[in-house]
């Protein structure tokens, strides 16, 4: 399995250390897990409150910035053959609101952002935690088995998706 990434990171901070591979095994793992073995590419946008705020009001009019917010790509059956990979969509985190609920929920920067990466991951393959409750399950269910391939424990012990 190959990961393309491409990453656009407008919000820095030295709290949240990302490295290219770590996302790429993030997204590998999650990956395997779900037994998608093609090669995928993926966008990742990390946004400071304005931009997040922005796109969350444009595509779901929630005037607020929000964790992660996902656009999987929207490629027609017959096209995919036709392509070297597969292109699964684009992910804004918003690098602000990760380190603010990390530090209220005492987890680290890095286990939400990953735990955020693989939600939005999920999203981007089809998965909705806002169908019904069988669907909110069924997807935490699968972070938190992808997490622990990761070494990351149960993030719903609290909650952490901005519903």
């Amino acid at each position: 399995m190959k990961i393309s990434l491409s990453i656009r990171q407008n919000f820095k901070t030295s709290a949240l250390n990302l490295k290219r591979a770590e996302l790429k095994k993030i997204i590998q793992t999650t990956l395997q897990h779900l037994e998608i073995s093609d090669h995928c590419e993926v966008g990742l946008a990390c946004v400071d409150h304005a931009e997040s705020q922005q796109l969350n009001l444009n595509y779901r009019q929630k005037d607020k910035p929000t964790n992660v917010l996902s656009f999987p790509a929207d490629i027609p059956a017959d096209i995919l053959p036709m392509l070297d990979a597969r292109p699964l969509g684009d992910l804004v985190i918003c690098i602000p609101v990760v380190l603010q609920e990390a530090e209220q929920q005492q987890k680290t920067s890095q286990n939400h952002f990953a735990h955020l990466l693989v939600h939005g991951i999920l999203h981007l393959l089809g998965y909705d935690h806002e169908l019904g409750e069988e669907e909110a399950e069924e997807m935490e269910a699968l972070e938190i088995e992808i997490l622990a391939k990761l070494g990351i424990g149960n993030p719903y012990l609290e909650k952490l998706i901005d519903e």
